[in-house]
């Protein structure tokens, strides 16, 4: 990372999709230093939401460079995700005016269902136009979303993954990266939790630390957003060549339309 090469600062990598964050050290100093973070960062830092903001400024390069707080922890194990702690966190940032507001004012995008039925049907790559079982729960996906009910758009993390669940040596939950924000119906943030890290038996009791009652109507859009991610993760894994977690893909789908909304087969 070439920037303020003269400021002191020893730059190391971390982890990351981007490629562009990074641990800084000067002296006795030590931040998580990004680039190109999202100006909602700091709306998300005032509610404790994320680690503090320390300071933010425009490099040479013209990138904006964000400085956070950097904290000793770890990222959450799979069983962690079904705990209160992640419910109750989850619920603060669906629920939160003032981050709803943030996001819209920052230019945060809008996602709707019909957004999401566009996204995939573009370009998409004649073998998946043409499979029978893919066809047939998008097809069903494009029907029932003309009937679903309309829900106020909230704030979704989008990449709700243990991997942005940070856990500091003074036990404050955080969730970080966020990249991919927007505003939507909160079960789209629901639908990649549950499936993922929650056992169906236990969705109405996780779903109770959330502060939601697990109506018919709730489980069948979380079921609807699954889908559609699902979906969306066959067509990325198809177009970069990766078959088998593609595969994966299709089996989770075919999972999730063996099941009916109150859990039945």
């Amino acid at each position: 990372m070439n920037f303020e090469i003269d400021s002191g600062w020893k730059l190391h990598p971390v982890g990351g999709d981007t490629g562009q964050a990074y641990m800084g050290i000067r002296a006795e100093e030590k931040l998580f230093l990004k680039r190109n973070s999202s100006p909602f960062l700091a709306a998300l830092s005032v509610e404790g939401i994320t680690p503090r903001l320390v300071w933010t400024k425009r490099i040479g390069n013209g990138d904006v460079l964000t400085a956070q707080e950097w904290l000793n922890g770890r990222t959450l194990e799979g069983k962690e995700m079904s705990s209160s702690a992640v419910a109750q966190l989850l619920s603060r940032i669906h629920t939160s005016e003032p981050l709803r507001s943030m996001l819209s004012r920052v230019g945060g995008k809008e996602i709707t269902p019909e957004i999401l039925l566009q996204n995939y049907e573009k370009e998409l790559p004649n073998d998946l136009q043409n499979h029978p079982l893919l066809n047939s729960i998008f097809t069903n996906l494009k029907i029932e979303a003309a009937t679903m009910k309309s829900v106020t758009p909230k704030v979704c993390h989008g990449d709700i993954y243990q991997k942005n669940w940070l856990l500091s040596d003074q036990n404050r939950l955080y969730l970080v990266d966020w990249d991919s924000a927007m505003l939507a119906d909160p079960a789209m943030d629901l639908s990649m939790l549950l499936f993922q890290y929650v056992q169906r038996e236990n969705w109405i009791d996780w779903l109770e630390y959330y502060g939601v009652v697990a109506t018919n109507e709730l489980i069948e859009r979380i079921l609807w957003y699954a889908s559609m991610n699902y979906l969306t993760q066959t067509k990325r894994h198809h177009h970069e060549s990766r078959f088998y977690e593609m595969n994966k893909d299709i089996l989770k789908l075919q999972t999730i339309h063996s099941v009916a909304p109150d859990g039945r087969e």
